[in-house]
């Protein structure tokens, strides 16, 4: 099999190092060169020809963005590595294979490999930047949530939560056997969220209406809200309005 050949892109000499560690771990892989600002990494692209370019996005002189703006057809498969999430519409309207968060694990780093070698590329990247652009329009029904986790963002559909629970500055996204953790307030998530699909029921809980079982008027005025799967939550007089 003819190796995936990769170049690895970042200011940071042991980012670099890091990087091209995890990669010997595949024999399917080969590191053809690495560079340490975007006009080396232009020179490299150009005299390498490389399949995949590991790219940072915070460099000096030419952002990671900027880079592969500069870049022409036809040009590699670009996954970018980057400690901050907040450039990922950006990078998925110049069609980024994938954006990895720092620190990234081996699996995660795997998974982005085997995405470039097949080809394959799931969620899609122009669903990827409708869900950012729908997150960060303030005015918008959401029908995704983007989840930071485990080197990656996820964008979880909402129509895959049964219900919502408050921590703190955190919200977590109870999605049947899984969980996410969202960094976000209750206040701003109801906001987000199509009233006519998901109800408040708590300062500390929302739950999606098609979930709920069964009712059970408790004491001072408060009410049991049992989910299809059993849950048992708790309906606020503060928040009572019985679905219907």
């Amino acid at each position: 099999m003819t190796p995936l050949t990769v170049a690895v892109i970042d200011d940071e000499p042991v980012a670099r190092r890091r990087l091209r560690r995890l990669l010997s771990a595949d024999s399917g892989v080969a590191v053809v060169g690495e560079a340490g600002d975007g006009q080396a990494a232009l020179e490299l692209v150009q005299s390498r020809r490389p399949d995949v370019l590991l790219i940072d996005i915070q460099m000096p002189e030419m952002t990671g963005l900027e880079l592969v703006a500069r870049l022409t057809r036809p040009r590699p498969q670009i996954i970018f590595v980057t400690a901050h999430d907040a450039h990922a519409v950006r990078a998925f309207e110049l069609h980024a294979l994938d954006y990895l968060l720092k620190p990234v694990t081996a699996a995660r780093l795997a998974e982005a490999i085997t995405r470039a070698r097949t080809g394959r590329r799931s969620p899609a990247p122009d669903d990827r930047v409708d869900a950012w652009r729908d997150w960060a329009d303030s005015s918008r029904v959401v029908s995704r949530l983007p989840v930071r986790s485990a080197g990656r963002v996820d964008m979880v559909p909402v129509e895959s939560i049964d219900w919502i629970e408050s921590a703190d500055n955190y919200a977590i996204l109870h999605c049947g056997r899984r969980q996410h953790v969202l960094r976000e307030t209750m206040s701003r998530l109801e906001a987000r969220l199509d009233p006519a699909v998901f109800q408040r029921i708590h300062r500390s809980t929302i739950v999606r209406r098609d979930r709920i079982a069964r009712l059970d008027a408790i004491a001072r005025g408060d009410w049991r809200v049992t989910l299809a799967d059993g849950t048992a939550l708790t309906m606020s007089r503060t928040y009572r309005k019985l679905p219907r």
